[in-house]
Order: structure tokens, then C-alpha cells, then sequence
């Protein structure tokens, strides 16, 4: 029996498709309040580093600085992190996945919801 990620091809045949569903499920749906951490960080650094670098303009009426930012930013992205870590550990150990494509396949379907609207501005 050949080993995917630790789970032989016997075991990921039994409700491995109904595990991988729920983990879309909850990624997609995690992705939806993951909007706000996903545009904290990118309101941080378009302001502060990609600014400096002369990749973005900064916004003319940010003059709070950016160590306010950091104060808000780093515990909701925190907390969102923690939540999506919390939600998705009993998840992974269920699904017929390996541990990176698990974990690289919840993190770009969280993002789906941000890519959505991002496009959804431009049409």
C-alpha cells in the first residue's frame, strides 16, 4: 500500500472526498472575514515599505505612522491566524491530502473571497 502523506490509498477512499468538501467549505467561508486581515497587511505595506520603495504612492492623509498600524494589525491578523490554524488542524488530520498540499490548498482557497472582490472592482 503506497503512502500519501502518511494514509495509505485504502484509507483516503473511505469519506476522503466528504473531508476535502468540508475543508473547502470552511476555507471558503473563513475567507470572508480573512478579507480584513488580507487588506490590513496590504494597507500597511502599499503605506509604509512598498511606499518607500517607490512601488505605490502612500495615502495623503495617513500621517498617523505606521506604529499605530502595527498595533492593530498584528492582533487581528493574529486572531484570524489562530482561528484559521484552529479550524483546519481536525480538518487536515481527515483529509486525503498531504500536509503541504492541505495546507498550500486552505490558504489559496481563503483567499478566493479577497480575489473575488478585488476582480469584482475592476469589472
Amino acid at each position: 500500500m503506497s503512502a500519501v502523506g502518511g494514509r495509505g490509498v485504502a484509507d483516503a477512499g473511505r469519506g476522503g472526498r466528504g473531508w476535502c468538501l468540508a475543508a473547502l467549505g470552511v476555507n471558503l467561508a473563513l475567507g470572508v472575514p480573512g478579507v480584513v486581515p488580507v487588506w490590513l497587511v496590504w494597507y500597511f505595506l502599499a503605506n509604509g515599505p512598498l511606499a518607500a520603495a517607490g512601488w505605490t504612492q502612500r495615502e495623503p492623509t495617513e500621517n498617523d505612522g505606521m506604529a499605530l498600524w502595527l498595533v492593530i494589525i498584528v492582533p487581528v491578523v493574529g486572531v484570524f491566524a489562530a482561528l484559521w490554524w484552529l479550524a483546519n488542524a481536525p480538518l487536515r488530520r481527515r483529509a486525503p491530502l498531504g500536509p503541504l498540499a492541505y495546507w498550500t490548498a486552505g490558504a489559496l482557497m481563503t483567499l478566493v473571497p479577497t480575489a473575488v472582490l478585488i476582480v469584482g472592482s475592476y469589472v
